[in-house]
């Protein structure tokens, strides 16, 4: 019963972790003590309190990261992690210490105010780093992308006969030509980081390909690479950054936790709705919105695709099949009445979180 039970908040930090306790009743939260940040420790202090069977235990969500909820839920202490800006704050408050945010969030522990965040498995956490490493990589190419075509502007080298970074483009670069020493070996620079980077970014999307053969989640990903838009990395973000579909009862629950519902601000008969909210997880938000991009043409699905589709069940085949007809039609219809392509292809993307949703309610992903 929740009368028996201790509810203990915790401050993790690299290198300490401040300790608070809030009782069943009605007594006000208070601090244990400070700890270095070691679970062996942070054990011996939880023994202290009580039977495992008793403890509650929370922490934020942080750079800390989710190893220390696994390791006391091993040792069967309850312990869950929670979204920080969710967290209730005082208005007026002044004073935060490590120390006050431990006791508040054994307080808000105890009335069941702070809203718990999914511990993701090891192996798909490890999924999550690796694709999120792919996209600090792709950054990284992009900025120095941008220095060396900056450079070549200022010194008046303009390009002009089509896109850039294709083939063609680069084989104008490399033919480039200085006068000065500096510029030369600057020049060089440019073109070898940009290099360097665009090596990154291939080594890691081979990485993804080759381990996603191991992941539990691969059936899910060959299955969502059935949907137009969705290719082999693009399912690995969704995959990996939402983790268990299973907890989300509806498609407008997904839609909500990715941040792409309109905000609402209502009040009596007044009801006026913005933007999306853009809450939640903005990485999967963001590769479903460039995968929407594809659903401005016409249904008519390439090679690629259906090759793609004959590797998978036929429920899922049947979802895809119905998703490339419904929000191809739905991208035509919203720019005919007058909406710009960027909330056209908003509207597209929150469409396509129910179709994600329900190929990942099938119980048969892959052919037999």
């Amino acid at each position: 019963m929740k009368k028996n039970l201790r509810f203990v908040g915790l401050d993790v930090h690299k290198d300490t972790i401040s300790i608070a306790v809030a009782e069943s009743g009605r007594e006000p939260a208070r601090l244990l003590e400070t700890i270095p940040a070691d679970v062996w420790l942070l054990l011996k202090v939880l023994d202290r309190l009580g039977p495992k069977s008793r403890l509650r235990v929370c922490y934020e969500a942080g750079p800390t990261g989710y190893g220390l909820a696994r390791q006391l839920n091993e040792q069967g202490i309850c312990c869950v992690v929670v979204a920080p800006s969710l967290v209730p704050t005082q208005k007026n408050r002044r004073i935060k210490t490590d120390r006050r945010d431990a006791v508040r969030l054994a307080h808000f522990l105890r009335s069941g105010d702070l809203v718990e965040v999914t511990v993701p498995e090891a192996q798909t956490e490890a999924m999550r780093d690796l694709e999120r490493a792919r996209e600090d990589a792709i950054q990284v190419e992009r900025v120095a992308r941008q220095q060396l075509d900056k450079f070549l502007l200022r010194h008046g080298r303009r390009w002009s006969v089509g896109g850039k970074w294709t083939h063609k483009y680069w084989q104008w670069i490399k033919v480039q030509e200085f006068a000065e020493e500096a510029s030369r070996r600057v020049f060089n620079d440019y073109i070898h980081t940009v290099e360097q980077a665009l090596a990154r970014v291939q080594r890691l999307t081979a990485d993804i390909s080759e381990l996603v053969e191991r992941w539990t989640l691969g059936p899910l990903v060959r299955a969502l690479q059935a949907l137009r838009g969705v290719d082999l990395v693009t399912a690995v973000v969704l995959a990996a950054e939402i983790g268990d579909f299973q907890r989300f009862g509806t498609p407008k629950q997904l839609m909500s936790y990715l941040g792409l519902v309109p905000s609402e601000h209502s009040s009596g008969g007044h009801r006026r709705q913005g933007g999306i909210t853009r809450t939640g997880n903005r990485h999967a938000r963001w590769v479903l919105v460039e995968a929407a991009w594809n659903y401005r043409f016409g249904p008519c699905a390439s090679k690629r695709i259906n090759a793609r589709r004959q590797r998978v069940a036929a429920g899922v085949r049947s979802i895809a099949q119905r998703a490339e007809q419904r929000l191809s039609r739905r991208f035509r219809r919203l720019i005919d009445r007058g909406k710009s392509s960027q909330k056209a292809v908003t509207a597209v993307a929150r469409e396509l979180v129910g179709f994600v949703w329900a190929i990942a309610q099938e119980d048969q992903l892959l052919a037999a």
